[in-house]
């Protein structure tokens, strides 16, 4: 199984906490090798393919790349939908069965989801408000996120991580949409000293393995390594209470300023660009989706 992330990143802990899990769960029946940071350069849009052609058994990909394999797979970065761990754990237990069945489709099995800390914007320079959208060459983390910044007035890009990375080292880049976790993880503050918690998204990973490889098991084995699933997804959302608290240290540590909460007129002028965006995911992903959405705005 592999992960575009690093070890030490919630999605490569999650890996080492189901291949610990399921080792134990099978008496060893069953190991799971891990290969973290892309280190077989599968970027989590590609993870589903590499599966089906035997590269690798399974990975924990990021959701919103896996949206262009289905637009349900990118609810959970959708803008300003969650603004809890609660909420965003209710919004993901109602959308699982879409998960499901979206990976079901295409030869493949959900294991268990991670969700990660808020999305906020690292940028090279403080962000006050909405007039230095436009100065930002933004990497996005989706296709969704990409439109909503661009329509914020940002120059955004959808890139996987190790292409984002590249752009940063070459100054291509000044600014990078992601978590605390994830720009922690890859020493984002380098280049970019700043944190603007806007709070944007509370994103999911997902785990999965092909399904064949999964059938091939014998039943027995199939429960213990579907019970090492569980027990992951609830020790990273275990993980989740304390993560945002523990990197912001981290950061501080490295000198990063945090701006929480983010400038108003900031927010204001996301919020206003997210419209559009999520009105066309309803529309793409379909009805039971979109009741997923209705119901988490009445919360």
């Amino acid at each position: 199984m592999t992960t575009e992330y690093p070890e030490n990143n919630i999605s490569g802990i999650g890996l080492t906490t189901f291949a610990g899990r399921v080792a134990a769960h099978t008496n060893g029946f069953v190991t799971v090798a891990n290969a973290f940071d892309n280190s077989l350069k599968i970027n989590s849009g590609e993870m589903p393919r590499a599966a089906l052609d035997g590269r690798i058994v399974g990975g924990d990909a990021f959701a919103g790349a896996l949206s262009g394999v289905d637009p349900v797979l990118g609810l959970s970065t959708l803008p300003f939908l969650v603004q809890s761990a609660e909420l965003a754990r209710a919004i993901n237990s109602r959308a699982r069965p879409l998960y499901e069945k979206a990976l079901a489709a295409r030869g493949l099995k959900l294991l268990y989801l991670t969700i990660w800390p808020a999305t906020g914007l690292w940028s090279e320079r403080a962000l006050e408000g909405a007039d230095d959208l436009p100065k930002l060459n933004l990497r996005a983390y989706d296709s969704n996120s990409s439109e909503v910044m661009r329509a914020a007035g940002a120059n955004a890009q959808f890139l996987p991580m190790d292409a984002a990375l590249a752009g940063l080292k070459e100054h291509r880049l000044n600014a990078f949409l992601t978590s605390g976790d994830g720009g922690a993880g890859r020493k984002l503050w380098d280049f970019l000293p700043h944190f603007t918690a806007v709070n944007y998204a509370m994103p999911v990973s997902i785990a999965f393995v092909r399904n064949d490889a999964f059938a091939e098991l014998p039943e027995p084995m199939q429960r213990e390594v579907l019970a090492a699933a569980a027990e992951t997804e609830q020790s990273q959302f275990a993980l989740l209470a304390h993560r945002t608290t523990e990197n912001y240290a981290r950061m501080r540590d490295n000198g990063v300023r945090i701006v929480e909460p983010a400038p108003a007129s900031l927010v204001a002028a996301l919020r206003k660009a997210a419209t559009p965006a999520i009105i066309a995911w309803e529309t793409q992903a379909g009805a039971e989706a979109a009741a997923i959405v209705a119901w988490a705005r009445q919360q």
